[in-house]
């Protein structure tokens, strides 16, 4: 099928691994070398044109590597960072200078996240006037838990894979609903992602997890982004690239909606607002 990529498409979840750079002590599994001009070559094969660089777990809070590929890509990339609870204001607006406009919490238990529940509020309360995100990765399930803490962060939230479901729920099940009251909130945005992390129906379409993600699109289309998850760390065999950006038209069979995820939903939630020119 023709992916009819429009013009400033974002992938919204991308991590870039380097060899030259040290992983951390806290890593889970050694990842593939997956350097800028890897992802480069995927990205023209889709039309991708801007994208948003998301720390691995696998460097910890050093983000050195970030820092290098998002100065490789300039304004066509936005980065989500890992930093201390007790980040210095300086070093916060060295990252914004690089291009940095998230802060990554993985809540996922195992998943090597670096960051605890009760750092949440008062960093996002840091970061919210920079206006950049909070990068939450937490097990769907847990939703209905948090949603308070969650509805009360100031600025924007971005949610990932789908809500990540650690076993995919129907869609009328208490924790969908509440990612979807989540979402009923501003500045509030669900990746429509990875959908082979969570899947028990499998590939091609992962029914289960399409269920879901169609559901948010037909519920809150402006709330929505989409992203590769490339390089699809620690996942044998790697999923197909044009595959994952195929699922999105089935989900979003309209191509305005489309647009509205790739480019629309992605420059509010990123801040990538004039930072290139449509051709």
């Amino acid at each position: 099928m023709s992916l009819d990529t429009p013009s400033l498409a974002c992938d919204c979840h991308v991590h870039i691994y380097e060899d030259g750079f040290p992983l951390a002590a806290t890593a889970t599994f050694r990842p593939p070398h997956a350097p800028v001009a890897a992802y480069r070559q995927m990205q023209a094969a889709l039309g991708l044109q801007r994208a948003v660089l998301v720390q691995p777990t696998g460097y910890g809070m050093d983000n050195a590597c970030l820092l290098d590929a998002l100065a490789q890509m300039g304004t066509a990339a936005r980065g989500v960072a890992v930093v201390p609870a007790d980040v210095h204001d300086d070093e916060l607006q060295r990252l914004h200078a690089a291009g940095v406009r998230g802060v990554r919490f993985m809540m996922v238990a195992g998943g090597g996240g670096a960051l605890p529940w009760d750092a949440l509020p008062t960093l996002a309360a840091r970061i919210a006037p920079l206006g950049w995100t909070v990068n939450l990765q937490l097990d769907g399930r847990d939703l209905p838990q948090v949603r308070a803490l969650i509805d009360s962060l100031p600025g924007k939230v971005v949610i990932d894979h789908t809500g990540k479901f650690l076993e995919p729920v129907p869609p009328q099940h208490a924790a969908f609903r509440a990612l979807q009251a989540v979402l009923d909130r501003p500045q509030r945005w669900v990746k429509l992602s990875a959908p082979y992390e969570t899947s028990k129906s499998g590939p091609p379409g992962y029914d289960d997890v399409s269920l879901l993600a169609s559901t948010l699109v037909a519920s809150h289309p402006d709330r929505c982004l989409w992203a590769s998850n490339w390089p699809h760390p620690n996942r044998q065999p790697r999923p197909d690239d044009a595959a994952m950006l195929a699922l999105l038209h089935a989900w979003a069979s309209d191509a305005a909606v489309r647009r509205r995820i790739l480019v629309d939903n992605a420059a509010a939630a990123f801040d990538f607002a004039g930072a290139l020119s449509a051709p």
